[in-house]
């Protein structure tokens, strides 16, 4: 991971300086808009480093069910035009404000919404490691709004708990793969069941998810995501996201990580954004902001994300549940 990288998620303290942060990184988007179009090449790659035994080599080879048609799930979805909540809605772990990704049930019939873990992130480090950092606990409550910004809390839609944290897995199971402390950035909130008819699985403005990617993107292919950042001040016009991917996975990070670079990218309270491929399959989750020229978003590998935690959530059936809507680029 970069050293000039930044999580997304906006911590009450640190408002003020995000906002100056936003402004250089559209002034970027600016110059890149105005000089023609970026090239796809991302210079010398780092060197990829050996992958020791680990929980990687059990991701790739367990074959537990990873994903559930909305129709299959046993869950009455809400139409996604009336949908109060959806991925993309906004989520404050206490006054940190990061962003929904995609829909999740399980075995019991529970539904969650996903979220980064960093945005439970108790610290000032500015890339704290999954595997040693402190996070708030598993039961925090998490509140999902609309209409967020710098000036208004918005409004509370519901209020979840979280359920799962990548980084507090990791720590519990002694996970000693860097890649995984590095990239593995995922969170679940439980939704409470009086709120579940007002949720819709589907991506807003993309459509989708209509499968999981596990390793079938290439370097060159779009990615298409919504990110719902309270400095956008509401400005839903600006969410859905639309950038290249830079390789098949970023060299050295054992598949964990994928870089998209974009003239308008994710920015601070676009955290845990859900990002499709370019077939519409749930590719990845929004990490972190490089504030380079052209910008460049990592995205944590959306597919091993989602089986560590089916190995160390302890939620029985843990699965995506895919998009009533259909997926349109």
């Amino acid at each position: 991971m970069q050293r000039n990288d930044v999580h997304h998620m906006i911590a009450p303290a640190r408002r003020r300086s995000v906002a100056r942060g936003l402004a250089a990184v559209m002034a970027a988007a600016a110059l890149i808009a105005t000089g023609g179009c970026a090239t796809s090449t991302t210079g010398t790659a780092p060197s990829p480093s050996a992958t020791p035994p680990s929980t990687t080599t059990a991701l790739r080879t367990t074959a537990a069910p990873s994903i559930v048609a909305a129709a299959d799930s046993g869950v009455s979805w809400a139409p996604a035009a009336q949908a109060q909540l959806h991925p993309g809605v906004q989520a404050y772990t206490g006054d940190s404000q990061c962003t929904t990704n995609f829909v999740f049930t399980d075995a019991r019939g529970e539904v969650y919404f996903g979220q980064a873990a960093h945005c439970g992130h108790v610290g000032t480090e500015k890339l704290p490691n999954g595997c040693t950092a402190t996070t708030v606990p598993i039961g925090t409550p998490v509140d999902l709004r609309t209409g967020g910004s710098l000036r208004t809390r918005g409004t509370t839609e519901a209020t979840g708990t979280l359920a799962y944290d990548s980084w507090a897995a990791m720590q519990a199971a002694g996970e000693k793969d860097p890649n995984a402390c590095a990239h593995n950035d995922f969170a679940l909130i439980r939704l409470p069941k009086n709120v579940v008819g007002a949720v819709n699985p589907s991506l807003p403005h993309w459509g989708g998810p209509v499968d999981l990617d596990v390793d079938r993107v290439s370097a060159g292919d779009r990615a298409y995501g919504y990110g719902d950042s309270s400095l956008r001040g509401g400005r839903n016009a600006l969410s859905p996201h639309i950038g290249l991917v830079q390789a098949t996975a970023d060299p050295g990070t054992g598949g964990w990580a994928h870089t998209v670079t974009a003239v308008r990218p994710g920015v601070p309270g676009d955290s845990g954004a859900g990002y499709v491929d370019a077939q519409g399959r749930a590719l990845g989750t929004l990490s972190t902001l490089s504030l380079s020229v052209p910008p460049r978003n990592t995205l944590s590998d959306l597919s091993r994300e989602l089986r560590y935690a089916q190995q160390h959530s302890g939620i029985p059936g843990l699965r995506l549940v895919l998009g009533t809507e259909p997926f349109h680029s």
